[in-house]
């Protein structure tokens, strides 16, 4: 079964997660998967597991504690968000084949562009030269996941030093404007589709 993909632009965090619930909640064996790609204004989440002293000096950005795995993250304007709303279990997906798949269509975009970029088992996501430029942090339930992914585009980077990334004192993050590429947060999302699609061995009909 086909998913929709849907662009939602830039939207508030707390109603897109509560969104995300709600459809994982309500949808059943018959419902299409949905991923959905977007901007969020400026936001610190903290995950299930996050410890309260990486998050160091929030200052004047939300903080909002939600239910996907992993620890402290930042979402801003110039960052794509990717949320995959996938039947894991009709699509024959573990949590690690999910997290490699999104991983991959990530580092597969990168090569396209010349950059070479690699994942870390211990730590999820998507390194350049040891910086993180891609965040990855899911919750499964009912069989279905929801939360997502976090692709650093053309971003103001600063106030990932107000925390400690996904609970890593030190970790340096990149966008992709500082490894040369010049692409706004849609024409990356457009790139990114159908590797993603193609990672998750999923297919969309083309009308």
């Amino acid at each position: 079964m086909a998913p929709e993909l849907r662009w939602l632009g830039r939207v508030e965090y707390e109603p897109t997660w509560r969104a995300m619930q709600t459809f994982t909640s309500e949808r059943d064996a018959a419902t299409p998967d949905q991923i959905w790609f977007l901007e969020h204004p400026p936001v610190f989440t903290l995950g299930m597991n996050a410890a309260p002293e990486h998050l160091l000096a929030p200052g004047d950005i939300p903080v909002v504690q939600i239910d996907r795995g992993g620890q402290v993250t930042y979402h801003g304007p110039g960052q794509l968000v990717v949320y995959p709303l996938l039947d894991v279990r009709r699509a024959g997906l573990g949590v690690r084949q999910l997290v490699m798949a999104l991983e991959s269509a990530i580092i597969d975009l990168l090569a396209s562009w010349n950059i070479e970029a690699v994942a870390k088992r211990e730590a999820p996501g998507v390194y350049v030269n040891g910086r993180k430029v891609a965040s990855i942090g899911l919750r499964i339930r009912r069989g279905s996941s929801y939360h997502g992914l976090a692709f650093n585009v053309a971003m103001d980077l600063q106030p990932f030093q107000r925390i400690n990334p996904c609970g890593y004192r030190g970790l340096e993050v990149t966008d992709l404007r500082s490894l040369g590429v010049n692409a706004s947060v849609q024409e990356v999302a457009d790139a990114l589709s159908p590797r993603l699609l193609a990672s998750l061995r999923l297919t969309q009909d083309v009308s």
